[in-house]
């Protein structure tokens, strides 16, 4: 076969979605490099996928289906065809919804691949089948929920307006690690003349390449943010003209909230000193065109909800929004740009369907419902890891009565309890079309190679079970190009015929924001809203973390490496050899007090399990916090658990979100543990 070059897309969970050029010789990928035409990308790749081939033809691949002959969690199999597969699955299934019902049945799915069409392949078929539904909220509705509450639908500000900033806040979000293009941007507007500050709980590798680099405690951003209000009201730093235009509530929120947020009170909260906060108020309302990238982390903590509303207050409270580049970016939404319910097909959901959420899965696994969680089908997601409360998660996984079906690329934690495994395909082996969250950008990605081995796609396995299960249902006779034309074939300001047939052609394009003049804020009065009546909590204030009430002495925080993305890219054995497997970060005031030393395996425990470390004593964490990074596979770790056996099934306050974040331990040597 003759070598060819194909452009194709990044599919994993980051705001960027980088288009890649694929090298590929006698059906092999040979070579993976950064699209340099792509708007965001412009050919640069972050360490984890400059060789995304290693992870298409990793020897670890599961090319043919298997079923579980040893103990669930032992991770032995033998080869079966998928004939056999498809009639064991849909057998058990018929078979338990006949003594169960449908919603015995839950699937579990995330962000493991982030395209339209693949990412979502099984809801029109679950909602079909008639089984419980997963609410879909591990990584950051809070966020969402806190940028509605104040913005309503207003539309993201362009990212790309942070070249005209000159003062640029990366506000918990590492981006060297998690969006590599924002972090080449704030270094592009530094280089300018912009001062660069990084909030975050610990001195990440994005610090590195701050002005300023400010620590705050676990959960203590808002407090951050009201103090700095507080300044900004009492020296008279608002814009007054601006305030009276365009926010709705600021009088009230001055009255009632700000007189208590003072310095001193918010910085046992924050973790910054009273004067410290003085100074970042004075600074941030002085500069012309403040940019704030708001990342997620801060969300992941009981008042998630509520830090992205009161950081989302400063802009307005000093005008930051009427100068181009001023304002907070947490993310853009593209939804109206693809009519998505043409894929997920909610309008097969016939009757009340039960919502489980993802985040309480161990509860969902364990607890007595009518009725019981019967069935586990889960596709482009590693519960087993990445699911909080994960000896909860196992305990379900071990039942003997729960049929687990896996659809996977490699064996992962959750792949070993289950009871049958369906080899996967990677991205460059299907058709998908995908759009990102950290910019207005988005492109259709053709299959560059052939299915390996017996590897099948999400949809395609869909379509499978579909038919196993007798249905005769025309939806499930398309192909995924079907759907993806189906998305295409949609008027919509936000892209015209020009920019849909780019897409077609698999082109990369920034899609066109749709702006009404006749109103700048989209929100029920047209006005930022600081007071929001219909929220629990009408205006922003300070609340408190579900850690803060645990009984243990260090905030944990579960971080990023740029060397993997949740549990991805275990599979590279270079990619885990630039790591450090499972170190826990602590800094040496609290290290010292705990007669701990360097590279000592330690425990850090609480109410909910015990996990090993090794341990790193550094000054980059704070006192009174410790830091781990990655999630990894359970074969590369020193003991049972990963950090997810810390972590609890607790709720953030908007959004139903995770709260990974907000988590108290006590760390002891392990022979004292």
């Amino acid at each position: 076969m003759p070598s060819s070059s194909v452009r194709s897309v990044c599919p994993y969970d980051c705001p960027d979605a980088c288009g890649l050029l694929v090298e590929v010789e006698n059906g092999r990928v040979v070579r993976v490099s950064g699209d340099p035409q792509h708007p965001v990308t412009r050919g640069l790749l972050c360490p984890k996928m400059m060789h995304y081939e290693r992870t298409v033809h990793s020897p670890r691949r599961l090319l043919t289906p298997l079923l579980r002959t040893g103990a669930k969690g032992e991770g032995l199999f033998v080869p079966i065809t998928w004939s056999e597969a498809v009639e064991r699955i849909c057998g058990r299934w018929k078979q338990l919804i006949g003594t169960h019902g449908a919603q015995s049945i839950l699937p579990y799915s995330y962000a493991g691949t982030m395209g339209l069409v693949q990412r979502n392949a099984g809801h029109p078929f679950f909602h079909y089948l008639g089984a419980s539904r997963l609410e879909r909220t591990i990584c950051s509705p809070a966020k969402d929920a806190g940028w509605k509450a104040v913005m309503g639908d207003t539309p993201a500000m362009d990212p790309t307006e942070v070249s005209q900033s000159d003062l640029v806040i990366l506000w918990g979000i590492n981006a060297a690690a998690t969006s590599i293009h924002a972090m080449h941007d704030a270094q592009e507007a530094r280089r300018r003349g912009a001062r660069l500050w990084v909030i975050d709980t610990y001195r990440t590798p994005t610090a590195d390449a701050a002005d300023e680099t400010f620590l705050v405690k676990p959960g203590g951003d808002g407090a951050l943010a009201l103090g700095m209000m507080h300044v900004i009201a009492r020296e008279g730093l608002c814009d007054l003209a601006f305030i009276g235009e365009n926010l709705l509530g600021y009088e009230r929120f001055a009255d009632e909230i700000l007189p208590d947020c003072t310095p001193e009170r918010m910085a046992p909260v924050c973790g910054l000193p009273p004067e410290t906060i003085e100074r970042l108020g004075r600074e941030y309302a002085r500069a012309r065109a403040p940019f704030i990238r708001l990342g997620s982390g801060l969300t992941r903590y009981a008042n998630g909800a509520m830090t992205v509303r009161t950081i989302s207050c400063l802009p307005a409270v000093t005008g930051a929004w009427q100068k181009p580049g001023g304002g907070v970016f947490p993310g853009t939404s593209t939804g109206a740009a693809f009519p998505l319910q043409r894929v997920v097909r909610e309008d097969f959901i016939s009757g009340v369907s039960r919502l489980v959420s993802m985040n309480q899965l161990g509860n969902a696994l364990n607890e007595l419902a009518d009725p019981p969680v019967m069935s586990l089908y889960v596709y482009h997601s590693n519960p087993a890891a990445v699911a909080p409360d994960q000896n909860a998660v196992i305990r379900g996984l071990e039942r003997d009565d729960l049929f687990t079906v896996v659809h996977e690329r490699f064996m992962t934690d959750t792949a070993r309890f289950a009871d049958i495994v369906l080899p996967a395909t990677t991205s460059l082996e299907q058709d998908d079309l995908f759009r990102c969250y950290g910019s207005y950008q988005a492109q259709r990605n053709p299959a560059a190679i052939p299915p390996q081995g017996e590897a099948k796609s999400n949809w395609d396995v869909f379509r499978l079970l579909a038919a196993g299960m007798g249905w005769d249902e025309p939806f499930f006779q398309q192909e995924a190009n079907d759907l993806i034309e189906q998305l295409l074939d949609f008027e919509t300001p936000w892209r015209d015929a020009v920019i849909t047939q780019r897409l077609r052609e698999g082109e990369p394009v920034l899609l066109t924001v749709p702006t009404d003049p006749k109103r700048v804020w989209l929100t029920p009065s047209g006005k930022i809203e600081i007071l929001n009546l219909l929220e629990p909590e009408p205006l922003p204030r300070p609340l408190t973390t579900h850690a803060d009430g645990d009984g243990f002495p260090l905030r944990l925080q579960p971080a990023t490496t740029p060397f993997a993305l949740n549990s991805s890219f275990y599979e590279q054995d270079d990619l885990r050899a630039r790591q450090t497997p499972m170190q826990l970060m602590m800094n040496p005031l609290d290290a010292a007090s705990r007669a701990l030393t360097d590279g000592q395996e330690v425990l850090a425990s609480n109410d909910r399990g015990r996990v090993c470390f090794t341990l790193r004593i550094t000054d980059r964490v704070p006192a009174g916090t410790v830091v781990t990074e990655g999630v990894w596979w359970r074969e590369f770790i020193p003991g049972e658990r990963g950090v997810n056996a810390l972590t609890s099934q607790r709720l953030t306050d908007g959004g139903r979100g995770s709260t990974l974040y907000d988590v108290a331990v006590e760390v002891k040597g392990q022979e004292n543990g």
